[in-house]
C-alpha cells in the first residue's frame, strides 16, 4: 500500500508505510493513522497527513 504525505497543501513524500516511517522518524502505525478520516478531521493545516494511493 502506497501513501502520500502532506503538511497542509505541501507534498512531502510518498512510499510504503515502512519507508515513510523511516524517513519521518515515526512508526508505520503512525503513517497509517495519518491516513484515517479521524486524523484528517483533527488537522488544522499544521500537522502531517497521509493519503492512500492504492
Amino acid at each position: 500500500m502506497i501513501f502520500a504525505v502532506y503538511k497542509g497543501e505541501e507534498f512531502l513524500d510518498e512510499g510504503t508505510a515502512e519507508e515513510l516511517a523511516e524517513r519521518f522518524g515515526v512508526t508505520p502505525k503512525t503513517i497509517r493513522w495519518w491516513a484515517t478520516p479521524t486524523s484528517h478531521k483533527r488537522d488544522k493545516g499544521n500537522r502531517k497527513t497521509a493519503v492512500r494511493l492504492d
